[in-house]
């Protein structure tokens, strides 16, 4: 039985769900269990576990998805309660740790840590290469824990590294230590004057343990990833490291390590490191040298390169250390037995095989066939870090079960003479992972005695004394289970194929005179320099054990909690990247942002909208503007059909609803979107030749704007009512609150200033969409004294001054008009990714971008969540439609939702603190504050200024749009109130658009 569940947006990284992966398939009844984010990648992995589902298909990259094959149904709910338990804890042992403040952005954290010089990167593959190009720009090195990234993304990255000053270790780089700190899987090693350069991260923790262990010290390890030594990559990053380890002072002696190089990178790096002013020790694991240069060495194996390392240092040469061991119960090598090597350690595990194959006299070259560095005459040796092993699962290093598997394995093949392994001390490895193993090595000891078999089971514990987990209490218990432990892994692999009756040589090697090749040295950058003189300023993004870590350590570290920016679409992850490299896209939006404070919004009139707007001449006068995008009418949602059909009726164009209809449906009527006329509407935002509107100027410029007046509540023809008395009452707004209320304004010498109405009422808790009424009382308060004063028949002034007074929300419409002028005079002749406008129609949702013009880009509408009326509920609504989103726009209404908490709950969205929480999310996607309108409950800060598509498609958040919710049937009227979230693929579209009339295609 094959169940699904999706937790939208609930992002964790990639070892916590390894490990609540193995924790989940240990419940009875589970067969086979996956959890995972759903990116891509991972999504392959499900199929090749056969849990892939069409659930699991439609989730995003943002999305973490559980998939089990379960006996029972019931089982489900184990899983689930066990998951949430799992990761509350984990989320619990996190918060108790003090250590690095965490951030949700790169602008955040590179505000915290303004100084910061090194990023370092553990997240999926397919984004790391996106984000350390992105580091490389804000002028960071970058450490690439992760691995899966093209070898194409590493050349560009070391290029346009080298071509900046700056390093990138890795991708795959699994140790480092940068002045004493660990990065990554890394143990914890005195500081000395040897310096590492290495391709290897278990190599690289094998030197500097022995090192560390010998009395010596290392200060900089610096891994450079396991391809630069590739033909393609053409060791970029070690030949600008050698650069830098030749100037720092504090370096004594330099080790290199890793597998043999290309021949052309070989060669360049020998002549490079031929020219170099110290000792030099080289050890290209797999090859066998038989001699030394002056000043320049060349080890076989680890501890060779290790203790000529420290000798060089010390100026006296290190013995190697004794075996210490029974050896009379070894076998003969007529006896057949064979080793079985696991190990989680690559670069160990590849040693073991070059030992192996000289103890065999066997010339074959190294291999690496889905983790397999050696299969010769039943001898296996294992990878267990390799990508065969790992893909979905945790590493060796932190869980014991795969090499578990393979010592039982191991041990019911009745050839094997000795299991041998690593265990991996220090940073990130298992808290105690000798005595995870012990259980089972007692065990299959005991199975093989009790069959009256022999199986020698030799160890290697790679770590120091200052370890967490304990070098000497790891050595103890093992050595108590009866395990063989060796001071390192080639005395492990000696002993390991002494017991099957065999051996290799080590030859000694002649010093001979170096040869010195011709070449040009080159200075390392400054920052290269202070990299490796510094403790490093970190952001972190990815695993949060290894900021914890560095903060120990003593470093500035900032914890970037990374989330896929853009949904893990790649394409348009690129496409941001772009974006943002472009500055002079910045230098636009901060125009736009300039005209939107610097507008000087004045209401000037109410007339008839065909006085103002020349579309209504169009079609014999039969014109009805609309909201939002331009849509058809059968596609309108039928309040707005109503809304229609009212219009109709209003016009005097029909009698009746069904000849207003039949008009409707034979395209008799023309429709027009508002904002394509210097319009906007709420709801429905059905506009019709005769009805009044509001003009509101840019006085900046003449710009205009109009909207319809506010109806009140209840029955009203933007919710789609349209019988005789919404048709009477705008026939009233027509003849008599229209005229009265443009005699008024139009007696003020230079009309009312909008923009201090604003700034008032937003000090007084109103955010411009749900909350009004402090507004509509200031309108009211300066227009009641010039009505008292008008020629005007006492009942008219009378309904006047009660319409205005119960009100709440009249002025809604002022301040959408004031919206529309102001963004459209931003948007005039300007250019940039600032949304100049967000608009609905029951159908869709559209968005306009700065710098596209008058181009729409649409998505299909959402439906408002929210608080309904008695007796209704969500399935009674209707999907979100109005030009009143033109509010948030400008910055107001749910963007400002701090101004106005008593709102939060009126739209189902909780208190003070969740209107802080939206306001405080909303400033994630603008680029600036408004100085015009501060909000007391905010700290006097600004709005919300410059909605940026950028930022919304990095981020995945979404303006949210504080809005009523209509009856999906016309005539019902308003049954509530809440908030929507336009489809974020609007903004996706936009931003694609601007992208290539820039040039650039992802």
């Amino acid at each position: 039985m094959l169940k699904t569940v999706v937790k939208k947006g609930s992002y964790h990284d990639s070892v916590v769900l390894m490990l609540l992966t193995n924790h989940i398939s240990a419940i009875e009844g589970v067969k086979k269990v996956s959890i995972m984010m759903a990116t891509p990648a991972n999504k392959d992995i499900f199929k090749q576990s056969g849990l892939d589902t069409e659930e699991l298909m439609a989730a995003t990259a943002n999305d973490m998805v559980v998939v089990a094959d379960m006996d029972r149904e019931e089982i489900l709910d184990v899983i689930l309660e066990e998951c949430e338990a799992f990761l509350k804890k984990q989320s619990g042992d996190n918060e108790e740790k003090k250590g690095a403040e965490s951030v949700k952005s790169w602008e955040r954290a590179l505000k915290k840590l303004p100084e910061a010089n090194l990023a370092v990167i553990s997240i999926p593959g397919a984004y790391a290469a996106l984000e350390a190009d992105r580091a490389l720009d804000e002028g960071l090195h970058v450490f690439m824990f992760s691995d899966n990234v093209t070898v194409e993304d590493e050349k560009k990255l070391k290029e346009k590294a080298h071509e900046k000053g700056l390093a990138v270790m890795g991708p795959d780089c699994g140790t480092g230590i940068i002045q004493g700190v660990p990065i990554a899987f890394t143990n914890n090693v005195t500081p000395g004057s040897i310096g590492i350069i290495g391709a290897s991260g278990t190599g690289i923790q094998e030197l500097t343990t022995i090192i560390d262990r010998l009395g010596e010290g290392v200060t900089n390890a610096i891994g450079i990833g396991g391809r630069d030594l590739n033909a393609a990559i053409g060791g970029i990053t070690m030949m600008d490291m050698i650069d830098g380890m030749e100037e720092d002072e504090a370096v004594k002696v330099l080790v290199i390590v890793s597998k043999p190089p290309a021949k052309e990178v070989r060669d360049k790096i020998s002549a490079r490191l031929s020219n170099f002013s110290k000792p030099v020790v080289t050890l290209f694991v797999g090859e066998k040298p038989d001699y030394h240069e002056e000043n320049f060495y060349h080890a076989y194996t680890l501890d060779e390169a290790a203790r000529l390392a420290v000798g060089l240092v010390r100026g006296e040469e290190v013995p190697e250390a004794e075996i210490n061991a029974d050896t009379s119960a070894f076998f003969r090598a007529e006896d057949g037995k064979t080793i079985k090597a696991y190990y989680s350690g690559g670069t160990l595990a590849n040693e073991a095989a070059m030992l192996i194959k000289d103890a065999m006299g066997c010339k074959v070259p190294p291999e690496d066939i889905e983790g397999y560095m050696l299969q010769l005459d039943g001898n296996v040796v294992v990878d267990l870090g390799d990508d065969a092993y790992t893909q979905g699962k945790p590493h060796p290093m932190i869980d014991p079960a795969k090499r578990i598997e393979c010592m039982q394995e191991a041990v019911d093949d009745e050839t094997t003479g000795v299991v041998l392994f690593d265990i991996m001390l220090g940073y990130g490895s298992h808290g105690d992972m000798a005595g995870a193993l012990l259980p089972t090595i007692v065990e299959l000891k005991a199975k093989a005695e009790s069959a009256g078999r022999k199986v020698f089971f030799i160890g290697t514990v790679c770590g120091t004394k200052k370890d967490v987990q304990g070098y000497e209490e790891a050595v103890s218990k093992l050595e108590q289970a009866g395990v063989m432990v060796c001071e390192n892994n080639k005395l492990a692999c000696r002993m390991a194929i002494r017991a099957i009756g065999r051996d290799f040589a080590e030859p000694k090697k002649e010093i001979r005179k170096k040869e010195v090749t011709p070449w040009e040295k080159k200075a390392p950058s400054d920052m290269l320099r202070r990299l490796l003189s510094e403790k490093p300023g970190i952001i972190n993004i990815g695993l949060k054990s290894f900021a914890e870590v560095a903060d120990q350590f003593g470093c500035q570290v900032v914890q970037y909690d990374w989330m896929p920016p853009a949904g893990g679409n790649v394409k348009l992850i690129k496409t941001l990247n772009f974006l943002r490299t472009c500055q002079e896209i910045d230098q636009k939006n901060r125009e736009v942002i300039a005209k939107i404070v610097g507008s000087q919004p004045i209401l000037k009139d109410n007339v008839r909208a065909k006085d103002v707007i020349p579309e209504f001449s169009e079609n014999g006068g039969k014109v009805i503007l609309h909201a939002g995008p331009p849509v058809a009418y059968r596609n309108m949602p039928d309040p707005m059909q109503g809304s229609c059909v009212g219009a109709v009726m209003f016009e005097g164009w029909a009698e009746t609803e069904e000849e207003a209809r039949r008009m409707l449906e034979a395209g008799e009527i023309r429709f027009i979107p508002c904002h394509h006329c210097n319009a906007v509407g709420p709801m429905g935002g059905i506009t019709s030749p005769n009805m009044a509107v509001f003009v509101v100027e840019n006085a900046v410029d003449g710009r205009k704007a109009y909207c319809t007046m506010n109806e009140g509540i209840g029955k009203v023809l933007r919710f789609g009512a349209y019988d005789a008395e919404v048709v009477d009452r705008l026939r009233w707004m027509r003849d008599v609150l229209g005229p009265t209320l443009g005699k008024a304004l139009r007696s003020m010498e230079n009309g009312l200033a909008v923009n201090p109405l604003v700034a008032k009422a937003i000090a007084m808790g109103d955010e411009f969409h749900q909350r009004n009424i402090a507004a509509s009382l200031a309108f009211l308060k300066e227009v009641a004294p010039i009505i008292t004063a008008m020629d005007l028949e006492e009942k008219d002034r009378y309904d006047v001054i009660k319409f205005l007074s119960d009100t709440d929300q009249f002025f809604l419409n002022i301040m959408m008009a004031t919206g529309k002028v102001v963004m459209d005079t931003a948007r005039e002749g300007t250019d940039g990714t600032i949304v100049t406008a967000m608009c609905r129609n029951g159908y869709e949702f559209g968005i306009r971008i700065a710098g596209m013009g008058d181009e729409w880009f649409t998505g299909p509408v959402n439906t408002p969540q929210g608080l309904y009326f008695t007796g209704y509920d969500a399935e009674d609504a209707c999907p979100d439609m109005g030009d009143s989103a033109i509010t948030e726009t400008f910055g107001v209404g749910g963007m400002a939702m701090i101004a106005a908490p008593a709102v939060t709950r009126f739209v189902g969205a909780g208190g003070y603190e969740d209107a802080l929480r939206t306001s405080n999310e909303m400033m994630e996607i603008v680029i600036d504050r408004n100085p015009n309108f501060t909000v007391p409950t905010w700290n006097f800060q600004g709005i919300c200024l410059g909605i940026d598509a950028r930022l919304v498609v990095e981020k995945g958040i979404t303006p949210v749009i504080n809005t009523g919710i209509a009856n999906k049937v016309a005539g019902k009227g308003q049954i509530g109130a809440g908030t929507v979230h336009p489809p974020i693929e609007c903004f996706e579209k936009a931003i694609v658009a601007y992208a290539k009339k820039l040039g650039f295609e992802a």
